[in-house]
């Protein structure tokens, strides 16, 4: 099939930029959350080379930043040609349907037409090109009237991530990959897994979503009216006197809800949802196992200790895993295999990669503890 070229002139990237990150306590943190963070020890955070990822396909002007009023300076500091009126800020999170609706219907308000694409913060992509040129297509497939999602053609059989069936290919010039989705599965079974990888059919299911901001907005108005209504009164007060004064009444007052909830699934069903498989590198370093796995992967080797942090103090001998070193302190590890320690000023994490998904357990914990202070 004959490629068009797609015209992104139209196209906004919004970047919501919120959540926790639990699973990496300490080193994500409410004040300092993971986005904000190198987890990576790449000397960028990951909110840094997501604005570098993606502001080659919009140029400055047209890349906006959803995030929590507490990280706007630092927000602020790390994308310094962000512009002022492309930063939403939020008084609370209220989870992904907000985030993502608000900014399409702003950016639908001041330019109709608008195709948007929501990209975490806090994910690691590598292949950079092949990103864009699925983006690319996603931005095609958009603006035939489809909402869009971007798969990530999976490498192993992996139970941290939900999946996407595809089914029927799609006939659209400039986007000869998109494909219909079929279901959204969630997190399966090891087992359940490895018949994914073995099918063929599944992606792992990547949280991006790229659509006209209006169609997105009446996919949102059918399945989530209380919502749409909120979004749209605060929307239509957002470049008005009147903002401060709608914010505060009405946004802490929207319903908590992921939009794979309000938008995506409702769309699958009608047959209104695409699919692009990625064939990139794509991780949501979503515990300290996948930071495990990132590092070794750039070392191109499994048995050693790797360290964020200063190499110098920490000293290992028959072991290998992760040390997050943020302290003056020498950490040592002896015959401990894929073990997980961080060390900060002042709280200490010791587990092992098998178990880090229970981190988020450990922060439950300290919720209900005599030291919350250190969340």
């Amino acid at each position: 099939m004959r490629m068009l070229a797609s015209n992104l002139d139209h196209f906004y990237a919004v970047i919501p930029a919120g959540g926790v990150g639990s699973r990496l306590w300490p080193l994500s943190r409410a004040g300092r959350p993971k986005f904000l963070r190198d987890v990576t020890g790449t000397g960028r955070t990951l909110l840094r080379a997501t604005w570098e990822r993606l502001v080659p396909l919009t140029g400055a002007e047209r890349m906006m930043v959803v995030t929590g009023e507490a990280h706007e300076a630092e927000v602020r500091e790390q994308l310094p040609e962000l512009e002022d009126h492309n930063v939403v800020l939020e008084s609370e999170g209220r989870d992904s349907t907000a985030a993502i609706g608000l900014a399409a219907a702003i950016l639908e308000r001041r330019h109709p037409g608008a195709v948007i694409g929501s990209f975490a913060a806090d994910h690691l992509i590598s292949a950079d090109t092949r990103f864009r040129r699925a983006v690319r297509e996603a931005v095609r497939a958009a603006d035939e009237g489809l909402i869009v999602t971007i798969g990530i053609q999976p490498i192993m059989p992996s139970t941290a991530f939900g999946y996407i069936r595809a089914g029927e290919p799609f006939e659209i010039l400039g986007a000869p990959s998109a494909r219909q989705v079929d279901e959204f599965v969630e997190k399966p079974s090891a087992a359940t897994a490895r018949r994914y990888l073995a099918s063929g059919e599944y992606l792992w299911n990547a949280g991006m979503f790229i659509s006209k901001a209006s169609r997105l907005l009446d996919e949102l108005a059918e399945n989530a009216p209380e919502l749409a209504a909120g979004i749209t009164e605060i929307a239509d007060a957002w470049d008005t006197d009147a903002r401060a004064e709608t914010v505060a009444r009405v946004w802490p007052s929207l319903e908590k809800i992921a939009i794979d909830y309000t938008v995506a699934e409702p769309a699958a069903k009608k047959e209104g949802l695409a699919v692009i498989p990625g064939f990139f590198g794509w991780d949501d370093v979503g515990d300290f196992g996948a930071v495990m796995r990132v590092h070794q992967a750039a070392a191109a080797c499994e048995d050693d200790v790797s360290v964020i942090g200063d190499p110098g103090r920490v000293v290992a001998t028959g072991a290998s895993g992760l040390v997050v070193s943020e302290t003056d302190r020498v950490v040592a590890v002896a015959g401990i295999k894929n073990v997980v320690v961080v060390d900060t000023e002042d709280a200490l994490l010791v587990t092992n990669r098998q178990n880090a998904q229970k981190v988020k357990e450990i922060v439950g914990l300290l919720k209900e503890s005599e030291h919350p202070e250190v969340l």
